[in-house]
């Protein structure tokens, strides 16, 4: 009789892991997972984990779910791979035609590719590019600059990188990197600019009120859009080097779920008009109902000239990412063969059939269960649930935008100081939430929580009550 496999042993001495300290990793446990059902995990020992992070923001539907199930089978039956190269087929036409309807604005041109990182990469070369054959490609006209928000995570891909703001991940590579200027971050719990000596601490399901005035004091923060005075001050000074300016609407995700303040995202897009600049809109985590519209664009009628696609695009069930564009755009990159205007960028797996079946059927059960009005009313509880966390003195910082939410630990309210850390706090806390069978996945010191939008109310009322439980017992002093 064969040994039974010792997986655990296997995995420490085989697999190198993403964003994973494998000093810490080799030390503890792994827990494996061998299956999932709805909105949770189990592992090869037999246990259940509530699947609280969505599986990295991406499951919507839930796992193993039978409508995503048989559209993945029909479509191995017909064919499971074939290049986007030189021939096209039948579920990725249907979704490009589809995601044009939905899209907000005009962007009618969808090109694809298979994860968040390389949906963006494409928004920055054809950004890049579009300038250079509008100028004829005179070495003057060249745009070869980007402007992004600090603590801003658009994929691990060098150009991503390049827009990408946080330093823990991307300081090292900047000798690779090309030119980015980074504007100051809209947060508000830390924002440098508050006068009123009062911290803002909560930031739950707010919605857009006026258009913000720079110069204008918050009434919250005292502070005078500095953030956005800061953006502009940007692009007055380098617009006419500048390709295009990124965005993650509504909430970075990396950073610690960062809310932006109402209106942010509505006036960033105005000065992005204002400079003639294109506006790329990240939604690789915010599309597909996670805030509560289909894409957080939406929320403040912004309508930007890229929008970059992944993770819930095809429900959580395969890699496939899209970059959706204007048609004046595309059309840049039409022209005689001897002036090479054709975007050269592609992939091995772009466009894949299986993705495109299963994104197709995810799109279609999206409208069919009302999932985004689920979205809604679960984030509305969530919400309400939120606000049992408000008084534990170790929370600093409560944020949350429709079904993504970040709790940030602090060591003290009184002044925001934060945890050491070494001390990982954040790992700590999501480490003993196995023992509730809740599966979390924090960014530091800042607890995520992103559950599938399928997730009953008792679960979600369970995994907010397990939270604050752990958070008292484990910040005790």
């Amino acid at each position: 009789m064969d040994e039974k496999p010792d997986l655990e042993a296997w995995d420490k001495k085989f697999i190198w892991h993403p964003f994973t300290q494998h000093f810490i990793w080799d030390k503890e446990p792994t827990l494996i997972i061998s299956s999932g059902k709805g909105a949770y995990l189990k592992d090869i020992r037999g246990r259940s984990f509530l699947d609280a992070v969505s599986s990295l923001w991406v499951n919507l539907h839930g796992h193993n779910n039978p409508v995503l199930n048989k559209a993945i089978e029909r479509q191995l039956k017909k064919i499971s791979h074939s290049t986007f190269l030189g021939l096209s087929h039948v579920p990725a036409i249907k979704l490009a035609k589809e995601l044009a309807g939905l899209a907000p604005g005009d962007l009618t041109r969808t090109f694809y590719s298979d994860n968040g990182a390389t949906a963006v990469e494409i928004a920055l070369k054809m950004s890049f590019q579009f300038w250079r054959e509008k100028k004829g490609r005179r070495s003057s006209g060249v745009r070869d600059e980007f402007l992004a928000i600090r603590g801003s995570y658009h994929g691990d891909t060098l150009g991503s990188v390049s827009v990408g703001g946080i330093d823990t991940f991307h300081s090292k590579f900047k000798p690779l990197l090309f030119k980015t200027h980074f504007a100051l971050p809209p947060y508000c719990y830390r924002c440098p600019f508050n006068r009123t000596g009062v911290s803002h601490r909560f930031r739950l399901g707010e919605t857009v009120t006026e258009s913000p005035r720079i110069g204008k004091a918050r009434e919250e923060t005292g502070c005078r859009w500095e953030c956005l005075r800061n953006v502009e001050d940007i692009l007055k000074r380098r617009h006419q080097k500048i390709a295009s300016a990124i965005v993650e609407p509504v909430v970075q995700g990396a950073n610690g779920i960062i809310v932006m303040p109402p209106g942010y995202i509505s006036a960033f897009e105005k000065l992005c008009r204002k400079y003639n600049v294109f506006l790329i809109a990240d939604e690789v985590a915010t599309g597909f109902g996670r805030t509560g519209t289909m894409f957080a664009c939406e929320q403040e009628n912004v309508r930007p000239d890229f929008l970059c696609l992944a993770k819930g695009l095809t429900g959580g069930y395969s890699p496939l990412a899209a970059t959706m564009t204007r048609e004046r755009i595309f059309k840049a990159f039409k022209g005689p063969v001897k002036e090479g205007r054709t975007f050269f960028h592609g992939h091995t797996y772009t466009a894949h059939p299986l993705g495109a079946a299963v994104a197709l059927a995810s799109l279609k059960l999206i409208e069919n269960v009302k999932l985004l009005e689920k979205s809604r009313s679960m984030a509305h509880l969530m919400r309400d649930e939120l606000i049992q966390l408000v008084d534990l003195p170790h929370v600093g910082s409560i944020r949350q935008a429709g079904l993504m939410a970040g709790i940030e630990l602090v060591k003290a309210v009184t002044n925001n100081e934060s945890y050491s850390p070494e001390l990982r706090i954040g790992a700590r806390i999501c480490k003993k939430l196995l023992d509730y069978g809740i599966w979390l996945r924090p960014l530091g010191d800042v607890i995520v929580l992103m559950p599938p939008p399928i997730i009953s109310g008792h679960d979600l009322k369970r995994l907010i009550r397990s939270l604050r439980d752990v958070i008292l017992h484990e910040t005790r002093t």
